[in-house]
């Protein structure tokens, strides 16, 4: 379930928070310092419903970030500068240890997911990875919301079931390519990232954890 508060206003614009024109990689990272609420700079905590934890844990020199969500919806959010064309591989990690086991992302009442990676690019296309209960692996599905009117959000399922839960899974997505097939158009930037677990319409429960986030010019 995609819902935009604070993250609305990172598609319509373009910003140059985050730039590097000649590395070949770009980490999107949880390194920054903290706040009382655990959310480390530049992040931003948006939250829809009930009470969202969250806090960063180090494992083996990483920072990570541990989610936890009973009845809730909320997430993590940044701005980005990343050009798609030159820096087409997404690649992150995470890990699920508990999903909403009703959760189905084709059905609206049961519209819950343990673990989101959602990508906004300038103007109005949006594109979600996902983590889904009960979903196939490749199921992709349009979301809807009544404003603003001309925004597009595609969801697509990378990790289905809960047959792998308590293990690390690297992704690896062509983003340019997703993004191009999905949409029948040219990529264009990329201005924000968000990172989001939602348990309030099965009011089921979800806990995970993610690692580092990285573009890069060639697949890691």
């Amino acid at each position: 379930m995609v819902f935009f508060l604070i993250f609305i206003p990172l598609i319509l614009i373009t910003t140059g928070s985050l730039l590097a024109a000649d590395a070949l990689q770009i980490a999107i990272d949880f390194s920054g310092q903290t706040n009382g609420e655990g959310v480390p700079a530049p992040w931003d905590l948006s939250v829809k419903k009930g009470k969202p934890f969250l806090n960063i844990i180090s494992e083996n020199g990483d920072r990570l970030l541990h989610l936890k969500s009973t009845k809730s919806s909320f997430a993590l959010e940044r701005e980005v500068a990343v050009d798609v064309h030159q820096y087409p591989n997404l690649t992150w990690t995470w890990k699920a240890l508990s999903i909403p086991l009703n959760g189905d992302i084709r059905k609206k009442d049961a519209n819950d997911q343990a673990l989101q990676l959602i990508l906004a690019f300038k103007g109005d296309r949006v594109l979600s990875y996902i983590w889904d209960s009960n979903a196939p692996d490749g199921t992709v599905v349009d979301e809807k919301l009544f404003w603003p009117m001309n925004l597009k959000i595609k969801v697509m399922v990378v990790m289905s079931g809960a047959s792998d839960l308590g293990k690390w899974f690297t992704i690896t997505r062509n983003v340019f390519e997703d993004y191009r097939n999905l949409f029948n158009e040219t990529p264009s930037p990329l201005v924000g990232v968000r990172i989001q677990m939602n348990t309030q319409h099965t009011g089921g429960n979800a806990e995970g954890l993610f690692k580092g986030i990285f573009f890069s010019r060639k697949i890691l």
